[in-house]
C-alpha cells in the first residue's frame, strides 16, 4: 500500500523498515525534510556537539551491534569534519551509514554555498557513496547503503540527500530489506582444517574483526578448551574470548607482549577468522611472513585486503557461519600431549603479561601525581563483570588494552586507525545501547579534549558513563617517539590542561580530581557508586607523572 510523503519521510520510514532505533547527528538546513520525517519518529534522535563525535557514535554503535550505525551531517564543513570517523569505519570494517545534506541539484558545479563532490570525497574511503537524484528511489537508496554497509568485509556507506529532492512528495513504497549473504565452509574445507589442527603441535587461532555475536565467541570458547588450541586477538579487539579462559593467550598490535610476537611466529598452523594478518598485528609486515608456514583464513572478504604473509587456504565466511559449522567437531588425539602444553603455556604467558605489578604506595604530597597502574588494579576490583569499555588512540590505552578484564562479547570499543577522540563519544553510544551496563572510558588529556563537548550529550540523554582522564599535561605517545629519535628535545608536544574536575561539573557530571596515591581507592569507590547508583556521569581526573609513559 503506497502513500504520498516527501523523501525526507520515506527515508526515515525505510530506516524503521531496517532495524534502526537510534540516529547520531548534527542538524544542518541541507536535511531539515530528514529531520522533519525523524519529528513523528520513534527512531531516537541524539543530537551530538561535533560531526566527528557523532561518526564516531555511530561507528560503536556498529561494533557494539554489528548493524550499522547511523549518523546524519551537513554538507561541506560538516561532512569534512565527518570524514575521521568515515576513515575509522573503512579500516576497522565497521558497518555505518552516513547521511550527508547536498546543494541542491540545480546548484551544483556552480561553487555554490558549501558545494563538495561526495564522490572525491569519500569514494576512497567507503564501500558505496550513493547520491539520492530522483525522489522514489529513496527507499530503494537505503536497502542497497545497508547491503553496502553489510555484504562481505562490513565498512561505511555514504548517502548524499540533495536539499531540493528530499523535499519533494511522491507516492512512496518501502523498498524490502535485501538479504546478505554469511558465506559458508564446504566439507572438505571443515576437515582440512580440522586435520591440520589435530596434527598441529603448536596450533594457534588469531581473531577479531565484525561479523560476530555473543553465542559465536562462547562456541569458539568451549570449542578452543575442549580441544585445547590457544585464542590470539587483533589489537582492540580482545573481547572474543573471555579474559579469564584457559584458551586466552593475549593479543597482538601495539602494546602487545613480546611472547604474545613470538607465540604468532612459532605456531605451527595459524586459523585466522574474521580478520587478516595486516600491518599493526604483524609489526609492520615482520611477524609471520615466511611463504611456507600454515595460514588458514576465514575472512567474508574475497579480496583479503590488509591480509600479509602465505594463505593456505581462504574461505569465505563470516565467523558467525563457520564457527558454528566449526565446532560441531572434536580435534584428533594425534598431538594432543604436545597441544595441551603448547595450551597451558601460551595461558600462562597471558596471565603473566596482564597481571597487576606490586605497587608501593607513592608518599606524594596533596597535588602532586597518582598512579594510573593503581587506579585501574582499584577499578578492577569492583568492576561488574559484564562492563563495557571504550578508548581511543594514545599511551593511555595501554593500561585499558592491558589490564580491563574483557569478559562478554562485546566489551571492548576502540579504534584500530589511531583515531583521536573515539573513547567519550563510544562510551556514549555503548550507554544509550546497553544501559544496563557499566560504560567505562579511559582517555587521555589530548584526546579527551577532542571531544569533551559531548559530555553535555551523556547527560542530556541520561547515558551515565565513567571517564577516567590520564592527564600528564603532554601528547605522551608522541612525546615517547619524540624522546626515541631526538633525545631531550621535547617540542610541540606539551600541553595545558584545564581542571577536568570542574569541567565535569559544568556540564552537570560528577569531578573527582585524583592527585596521589592516598585515596585511590576510596575514589574510585566513590566514582563506581555515583555511575552505578545516582546515574551520574563521572569523571575521574588522574594527574599523573610525564614520565610514566607506559603501563
Amino acid at each position: 500500500m503506497s502513500d504520498l510523503k516527501h523523501g525526507g519521510q520515506a527515508i526515515v520510514d525505510s530506516l524503521k523498515q531496517h532495524g534502526v532505533d537510534r540516529a547520531f547527528i548534527v542538524p544542518g538546513e541541507s536535511y531539515l525534510a530528514v529531520l522533519d520525517g525523524l519529528y513523528n519518529s520513534d527512531i531516537q534522535t541524539i543530537v551530538c556537539r561535533h560531526e566527528a563525535a557523532c561518526t564516531y557514535m555511530a561507528d560503536a554503535h556498529g561494533k557494539f551491534t554489528g548493524k550499522p550505525g547511523i549518523a546524519m551531517v551537513t554538507r561541506g564543513p560538516g561532512a569534512a569534519q565527518a570524514y575521521t570517523g568515515i576513515h575509522t569505519a573503512w579500516q576497522d570494517g565497521v558497518p555505518l551509514i552516513l547521511f550527508v545534506g547536498l546543494i541542491p541539484i540545480a546548484d551544483r558545479q556552480r561553487e555554490s554555498f558549501q558545494e563538495f563532490d561526495p564522490i572525491q570525497w569519500f569514494g576512497s574511503q567507503c564501500k558505496r557513496v550513493f547520491i539520492l537524484d530522483e525522489v522514489s528511489r529513496s527507499s530503494e537508496i537505503v536497502a542497497k547503503a545497508f547491503h553496502a554497509a553489510l555484504e562481505g568485509r562490513p565498512g561505511p556507506v555514504v548517502v548524499g540527500l540533495p536539499e531540493d529532492i528530499i523535499q519533494q512528495p511522491f507516492e512512496n513504497q518501502n523498498h524490502p530489506v535485501i538479504p546478505v549473504a554469511q558465506g559458508a565452509v564446504t566439507q572438505s574445507e571443515l576437515q582440512s582444517i580440522i586435520d591440520a589442527l589435530s596434527m598441529a603441535k603448536k596450533p594457534l587461532v588469531f581473531v577479531g574483526g565484525q561479523n560476530w555475536d555473543a553465542q559465536t565467541c562462547q562456541k569458539l570458547t568451549k570449542f578452543a578448551e575442549d580441544n585445547h588450541i590457544p585464542i590470539i586477538h587483533d589489537w582492540r579487539a580482545s573481547d572474543r574470548i573471555p579474559f579469564d579462559s584457559p584458551a586466552h593467550a593475549g593479543y597482538l598490535g601495539y602494546g602487545r607482549a613480546d611472547g604474545c610476537a613470538d607465540l604468532l611466529d612459532s605456531a605451527d598452523v595459524l586459523l585466522t577468522i574474521g580478520t587478516v594478518l595486516g600491518d599493526v598485528a604483524s609489526d609492520g609486515y615482520t611477524l609471520r611472513q615466511s611463504f611456507d608456514q600454515v595460514n588458514y583464513v576465514v575472512n567474508l572478504d574475497t579480496s583479503l585486503r590488509g591480509h600479509s604473509g602465505a594463505t593456505t587456504s581462504h574461505i569465505a565466511a563470516s565467523p558467525i557461519s563457520f564457527i558454528k559449522a566449526i565446532t560441531e567437531y572434536k580435534l584428533d588425539e594425534l598431538d594432543a600431549k604436545s597441544r595441551l602444553s603448547w595450551f597451558n603455556h601460551c595461558h600462562k604467558q597471558q596471565r603473566q603479561d596482564s597481571a597487576f605489578p606490586e605497587i608501593t604506595l607513592s608518599s606524594n604530597s596533596y597535588e602532586k601525581y597518582a598512579s594510573m597502574t593503581l587506579v585501574m588494579k582499584e577499578l578492577v576490583k569492583i568492576i561488574p563483570e559484564d562492563a563495557i569499555y571504550s578508548f581511543g588512540a594514545g599511551n593511555h590505552c595501554l593500561w585499558a588494552q592491558k589490564f580491563l578484564p574483557t569478559k562478554v562479547f562485546p566489551s571492548q570499543l576502540s579504534s584500530r586507525n589511531g583515531a583521536m577522540g573515539y573513547s567519550v563519544p563510544a562510551g556514549i553510544a555503548a550507554a544509550l545501547e546497553s544501559p544496563e551496563r557499566l560504560s567505562v572510558v579511559v582517555t587521555g588529556d589530548g584526546e579527551f579534549m577532542m571531544n569533551e563537548a559531548e559530555l553535555s550529550t551523556s547527560v542530556r540523554y541520561k547515558a551515565p558513563i565513567l571517564i577516567i582522564v590520564m592527564d600528564n599535561g603532554q601528547f605522551g605517545t608522541i612525546r615517547q617517539h619524540q624522546e626515541a629519535h631526538y633525545p631531550d628535545r621535547v617540542s610541540g608536544t606539551q600541553l595545558q590542561n584545564p581542571d577536568f574536575a570542574l569541567m565535569a561539573q559544568s556540564f552537570g557530571a560528577h569531578g573527582i580530581t585524583v592527585n596521589s596515591d592516598e585515596r585511590v581507592e576510596e575514589q574510585v569507590a566513590e566514582a563506581m557508586r555515583v555511575v552505578s547508583k545516582d546515574r551520574k556521569t563521572v569523571v575521574m581526573h588522574v594527574i599523573t607523572d610525564p614520565a610514566e609513559l607506559n603501563p
